[in-house]
């Protein structure tokens, strides 16, 4: 009888859908919307690539992830094809690759891109590799058919098969120069130069490089796509609390206060999206990712502590919020939400003129009022989303009536449905978000306690049994180990939960998890993102967030100053010398990079006393100017401010060490 149950709930399965493929059996979210695509997709496996060397195929690969609005057009036009799936499934093995779950086979290919095209890559990405996966191939997102100067995949798949059919040789040729350029441009990165020569100037460096691509009349940096680059605006903040210089701060708050004005920011129930697709911050891509909140909440931060400006701090509270209402699940965060709403992109989010006004007046908000708060939002008859308005801000002077303008705009979206939100969740980007919930908790209690509980449930969840692992979907066990980024951004959070408490407990797990990443993720000097046996050297450039590399060896450098241990200095001074030449011509580019390098220039500092006498006083320490300040408890009347060779100041009284520390 259960035999025959089994076998009529897999018959029930099948009969739902017209296709399914080897992508069913996956726990990511992304890769389970194609598992019923007509494409005979493979998950990155050893029996994908199998297939291809035994049938002499090439490799069809396709990277993306859940949220990523042109991966569901992609989808739809061309993987929902059966057309172009009869092609890619006669003549290719095709594998899909969610960039989240696997981040360094991404990069990898990412590199590929930027190698053959002269320009970034992004999503959906693909690559045409021969039967032994060497890449020969790279593009982004590809019509069906040719169309807006774009080739088509159709015939791109049908040209690539062709030309390897015909001209095998030539193909392999290709394939092996790109392998070599690879690997000249991996040993380039590996020159390190003098650290007299990085240090000298490198902050003047720094901002001029930012100052040459700000945008000096829509405020940001670059144009359109608009990207909201948190770490180079934290850098900056870091740069003027050092050497007072005013370009720098005018740079990042200007920019911020633009983003919190703008259509990138939720006006209406709070937090960033993920870009803007035009330079004056009008119009974003509706995605909401944890990691760009996360980081901006530490900007907004450090400009508050700075200006003390409540724009910011507004910002932070409302953004605090909306996380919480739509990424919090079982005490931790989910990885994203979807631009897309009923097959529509910023459905959720844009309003009609005509029934945002019906609905304020059906508010009680009276003619002149509902026009005064719809202008100040930016809502207007003509729209700037395809008819319809993103809100932004519009002037500096509030209406009265904006609050209740704003909460009945906010009830009116409860009757749309909400975009899909990604529900796997992530080490690395969850611990992102509670460090940066820990530092914001300078402005609000509140956020401390829900960050720690939040690492509590991610180290119960993802830690297991001695083993960290990268994500989780909450009904699952976890089954893909930790990359480096998780390893890095979770001991930077357990460092931030030590300073935030003092307790013992986040800084000795903080060191435990430091000599595991270095033994499985430091070789021969260098920094590789995974422990596989897909080899894929870490980047110190800040892509769609702060550099893994660069994090960890920060937070060497802060166990070493914390734990007084000069052999871990030396070592994470040597591993940031091994990457300081990538920065040398451009270090805008390396923003978390040369904060970490001014950290180290400069001198971390601890601040030693008494465990409530240093809680007591987190406020008065956060505010002063110098940036690298670490506590540590210790019994002692007096407080003490040291360096990792020698301690410069001593007194009773909490003012005067901060001074002389300043």
């Amino acid at each position: 009888m259960l035999k025959k149950l089994c076998i009529g709930v897999m018959l029930t399965m099948s009969q739902a859908h017209d296709y399914t493929n080897h992508l069913v059996h996956e726990d990511s979210p992304y890769l389970q919307q194609h598992a019923h695509n007509p494409v005979a997709w493979y998950p990155w496996s050893e029996e994908a690539f199998a297939k291809a060397k035994k049938e002499d195929k090439l490799i069809f690969l396709s990277v993306g992830y859940s949220t990523c609005h042109w991966c569901h057009v992609m989808e739809h036009e061309s993987f929902e094809n059966e057309k172009i799936a009869r092609y890619l499934n006669k003549h290719y093995v095709s594998i899909k690759v969610d960039r989240e779950e696997l981040p360094h086979i991404d990069r990898y290919y990412q590199d590929i891109y930027m190698l053959l095209n002269k320009r970034s890559g992004g999503w959906p990405l693909t690559i045409i590799m021969t039967p032994d996966r060497k890449p020969f191939y790279a593009a982004t997102y590809l019509p069906p058919d040719n169309r807006y100067g774009r080739p088509g995949l159709y015939g791109i798949a049908q040209y690539l098969y062709e030309t390897y059919r015909d001209k095998r040789e030539d193909v392999y040729k290709s394939a092996k120069s790109i392998e070599a350029a690879m690997k000249n441009i991996s040993s380039k990165k590996k020159r390190p130069v003098s650290a007299e020569y990085v240090g000298k100037k490198l902050s003047e460096t720094f901002v001029s490089g930012v100052s040459a691509q700000y945008d000096r009349r829509y405020k940001g940096i670059g144009t359109a796509p608009k990207f909201p680059h948190a770490t180079t605006l934290q850098t900056l903040l870091t740069i003027y609390r050092v050497t007072a210089d005013k370009e720098a701060l005018q740079m990042a708050t200007d920019a911020l206060e633009s983003m919190a004005k703008g259509g990138i920011y939720d006006q209406i129930e709070g937090g960033f999206y993920r870009y803007s697709v035009d330079a004056e911050w009008m119009v974003p891509h509706f995605e909401k990712m944890l990691y760009t909140n996360a980081e901006l909440i530490e900007a907004y931060t450090d400009a508050w502590l700075l200006t003390k400006n409540p724009l910011f701090k507004e910002v932070i509270a409302k953004t605090v919020d909306n996380i919480t209402a739509r990424f919090y699940k079982e005490g931790l965060f989910f990885s994203a939400s979807d631009a897309d709403s009923d097959g529509e992109e910023g459905r959720y989010f844009v309003y009609g003129y005509e029934e945002a006004y019906e609905a304020l007046r059906g508010g009680g908000v009276s003619k002149k009022e509902a026009k005064i708060a719809l202008s100040y939002l930016g809502i207007t008859p003509a729209g700037n989303f395809e008819g319809k308005s993103n809100p932004h801000i519009t002037s500096a002077q509030k209406p009265e009536a904006i609050e209740k303008a704003i909460a009945i705009l906010k009830q009116l979206r409860k009757g749309r449905n909400y975009p899909f939100i990604d529900y796997k969740i992530q080490t690395s980007w969850n611990a992102l978000y509670i460090e940066a919930l820990l530092k914001a908790s300078v402005i609000d209690r509140s956020y401390q306690e829900q960050a720690l509980s939040a690492l509590e449930k991610l180290l119960e969840k993802l830690f297991v049994k001695g083993e960290l692992y990268h994500q989780i979907v909450l009904t699952k066990a976890p089954k893909v180990k930790a990359y480096l980024e998780d390893y890095a951004f979770l001991i930077s959070a357990l460092i931030a939960a030590h300073q935030t408490t003092l307790d013992g407990k986040y800084l000795s797990l903080a060191e435990e998890l430091m000599q595991k990443a270095i033994g499985k993720f430091y070789k021969e000097g260098h920094w590789y993102m995974a422990e596989d046996d897909f080899v894929s050297e870490d980047s110190v450039y800040d892509t769609s967030y702060r550099s893994a590399s660069a994090v960890m060896i920060d937070t060497i450098l802060k166990i070493a100053n914390l734990t007084e241990d000069h052999k871990l200095y030396s070592f994470a001074v040597d591993a940031l010398h091994q990457v300081s030449g990538e920065m040398v011509h451009s270090a805008a580019n390396f923003p978390t990079l040369v904060r970490v390098y001014l950290g180290k220039e400069q001198g971390w500092v601890t601040l030693k006393g008494q465990k409530e006498s240093l809680l007591q006083a987190k406020k008065e320490i956060a505010a002063i100017r110098y940036p690298f300040i670490l506590c540590k408890e210790e019994e002692s009347k007096q407080f003490l401010a040291c360096k990792i060779d020698r301690c410069f100041a001593t007194d009773t009284k909490l003012e005067y060490v901060l001074e002389k520390i300043e």
